[in-house]
């Protein structure tokens, strides 16, 4: 559906020129919900103005279902953007509309006869569940309730794909978990494909399949979001995983050090720790251990010390050897 191939975008400042993208290259699935995530300031807004062309790269090519966006006249823009719409962390709804004539305004823009966009607008507040508020203004809501007027109102001209800017960041925890889940509902429903910017883990683990992570505009790490949860290899990817900073141990003298990771889905009839003992004669201390659910499923993940031994080589290669087990040998 999206295909980013050595996007860069530059910005010039009283202090130099600052590349705010470095050779992105992404491709994002039809029907996919695919998260890109960053601490501040490493590109992710700036990343998603790029699918649009709100932002135009200096350098590389969009491509949206097949059409290159970097090459339309701005008419042909206009036309492709109702195609990816987008929702923000402000909500950005017209306060002096009410919440039927918000969800009515670009079906106005592309000229959709009154009675047929308001039917619409009618359906759309049916599916983000407000159908009682219609005739409110924003100002009589809810931060959650204006999040998903806005999201009928990116809904209204059948989008393709949603862009969602940061927008869960100004909602308390229960009602981020309520807008996520509606927006799986319309992901699944109405097949359309979503880009989640964020940067808050959370939202990522709940409902994104796969993800980029972005670190001083570069993608320094892409896959599934349980691969990438379950081990993650970038310094940035091991800072947002584990933001109060992976589980560590001292040195222990006459002790290797490993981490292992394990996912919920495979069905095991022994106890890794146990069958270590067991079947290799390695007595393990967990110095750590870790459990988090990430789009449905369960992930863990243990910090061991084998003891440096005969039995230490034959432990690891039982380790590797570990069914749906990923593992890398730690310094303390």
């Amino acid at each position: 559906m999206i295909e980013l191939q050595h996007l860069t975008k530059r910005f010039a400042t009283k202090g130099g020129t600052v590349v705010a993208l470095n050779d992105i290259n992404l491709t994002i699935r039809d029907g996919d919900i695919y998260g890109i995530i960053g601490m501040s300031g490493a590109g992710k807004s700036t990343l998603v103005r790029c699918i649009n062309m709100l932002e135009r790269p200096d350098e590389g090519s969009v491509s949206v279902d097949g059409r290159r966006m970097e090459t339309l006249s701005a008419g042909e823009l206009r036309a492709a953007r109702r195609d990816i719409t987008m929702i923000f962390q402000q909500f950005n709804l017209l306060m002096q509309r009410t919440c039927l004539r918000n969800i009515m305004f670009p079906m106005e823009l592309a000229k959709v006869p009154k009675e047929k966009a308001e039917a619409r607008a009618r359906e759309l507040l049916e599916l983000v569940g407000l159908p009682d508020k219609a005739e409110a203004y924003p100002a009589q809501l809810s931060g959650g309730q204006k999040q998903r007027i806005a999201i009928a109102r990116a809904l209204a001209t059948d989008p393709k794909v949603l862009l969602c800017d940061e927008a869960t960041s100004a909602l308390d925890p229960n009602t981020t978990h309520a807008i996520l889940q509606l927006i799986q509902k319309i992901n699944r429903e109405l097949g359309i494909t979503v880009v989640v910017i964020t940067h808050q883990m959370s939202v990522v683990e709940e409902i994104c399949n796969r993800v980029a992570i972005l670190d001083e505009g570069t993608v320094v790490e892409e896959g599934d979001v349980q691969a990438i949860f379950s081990h993650p290899t970038s310094a940035a990817a091991k800072r947002l995983v584990y933001p109060a900073g992976a589980p560590k141990a001292e040195s222990l003298p006459g002790h290797k050090l490993v981490r292992v990771a394990f996912n919920g889905t495979q069905t095991t009839d022994k106890p890794l720790v146990a069958s270590l003992a067991i079947q290799c004669g390695a007595l393990v201390s967990i110095l750590a251990a870790d459990t988090r659910i990430v789009n449905g499923q369960t992930l863990g993940s243990m910090l061991l010390a084998l003891p440096d031994d005969e039995n230490a080589a034959k432990a690891i290669d039982y380790i590797k050897n570990y069914p749906g087990i990923t593992y890398e040998e730690v310094n303390g």
